[in-house]
């Protein structure tokens, strides 16, 4: 079963992937999002040139081959671009079985709990408090994540005592039932996230995620010794030897790769291995509702040591336009679960429409680009 074929559709913010073989087999999948199109080109000359004429089925060979030949661009477009060849990989893989990528992995499951993620800090505490209200008389979702701090902060919060104003609001509007997590994207030196911790633990939010810059694993550990809470990273994270380092030392209690950003799912399960062999959790980032949401609870409705919960980003097509109608059937949360079909594969079909709005490129085995 020989990759004749790799097509990339692209805007901007998504590119998706269709790989086809010589066995007529066809599978979609999907480069990271942001600067997509950036990424597809990527993809066409350091991934494409090298997967052609691979066997489909060994999706293994294919990621050592591309980051054995390009081992000197092992940089995040690399990686983000992998993704594309990867996922479309595993729904070849799914389809050719007669099994959705979970049961594939070794799950088997319908549904799985998610909680609702906020993307946004240009929001008043209220707001955010009202609106979260309101998606849980909706959509039944019993955990919340919402934005504290400054992203990259330095220690700045977005406007004087926003965090501390927020954390407060939306515990007392959503009540002591709900779980509740904040997100800091590197907002703090590890005295003042120790300190801005204490504070959210005296309100029982239970996930403090990337408190320090994630490149500085030392402060992110010293947290989390420092606090009894659950501090977790790692989606920006991509290199193994990061990984490992971050879960030898424990620096953070659970690991959040995302699938995109680490190149697949072959990629992102050593790491969710590695981390189940240390004892820790692994709650995948997937923040916006392109397929990365699809591949994560594909793939935490499988793994052992999977979170409670899968993210899934609240935020509609006023603020991510560009993630509206890209495939079906959509996304389908009840009682706080997101549905998982059965069918093969990822079990959805591309929207043509957004195929004819693409950029559309392909390369072919026999040919460099």
């Amino acid at each position: 079963m020989i990759i004749t074929s790799i097509e990339t559709f692209a805007t901007e913010y998504v590119a998706l992937v269709r790989v086809r073989t010589d066995d007529g087999d066809e599978g979609w999948g999907q480069v990271s999002p942001y600067n997509a199109d950036i990424t597809a080109e990527v993809l066409h000359r350091q991934v494409a040139c090298h997967v052609l004429g691979m066997d489909a089925q060994d999706i293994d060979a294919v990621t050592v081959t591309v980051l054995d030949r390009e081992h000197k661009f092992q940089g995040t477009y690399l990686y983000r671009a992998l993704c594309g060849v990867d996922t479309a990989l595993w729904d070849i893989r799914g389809k050719r079985a007669g099994k959705s990528v979970q049961l594939l992995l070794g799950g088997n499951r319908s549904e799985f709990p998610v909680y609702a993620s906020s993307m946004k800090r240009d929001i008043t505490p209220q707001q955010e408090a009202e609106r979260m209200l309101a998606l849980r008389e909706r959509f039944g979702y019993h955990s919340f994540k919402f934005r504290i701090a400054r992203e990259c902060g330095h220690d700045v919060d977005q406007w004087p005592g926003r965090t501390e104003e927020i954390v407060r609001t939306i515990r007392e509007t959503l009540g002591d039932d709900v779980t509740l997590m904040v997100d800091a994207n590197s907002g703090y030196t590890p005295k003042k996230a120790i300190e801005v911790g204490r504070m959210l633990t005296d309100y029982g939010v239970s996930h403090y995620e990337e408190p320090c810059p994630y490149w500085e694993l030392d402060w992110t550990r010293e947290v989390s010794d420092a606090l009894n809470i659950d501090v977790s990273g790692g989606e920006q994270d991509n290199n193994m030897i990061v990984w490992k380092q971050m879960i030898d030392t424990h620096a953070v209690d659970i690991v959040q790769p995302d699938i995109c950003y680490m190149g697949g799912i072959t990629r992102t399960l050593q790491v969710a291995n590695y981390a189940k062999r240390a004892g820790i959790p692994c709650t995948l980032h997937s923040a916006n509702l392109s397929l990365v949401t699809l591949f994560s609870v594909h793939f935490m409705a499988a793994i052992e040591n999977a979170g409670k919960y899968v993210e899934f980003s609240i935020e509609g097509s006023d603020y991510y336009p560009w993630q509206n109608n890209i495939f079906a059937p959509g996304y389908e949360i009840r009682d706080g679960n997101l549905l998982l079909s059965s069918r093969p594969g990822w079990g959805i079909d591309i929207d043509p429409e957004w195929i004819a709005l693409s950029q559309h490129r392909v390369s072919y085995h026999g040919s460099r680009f």
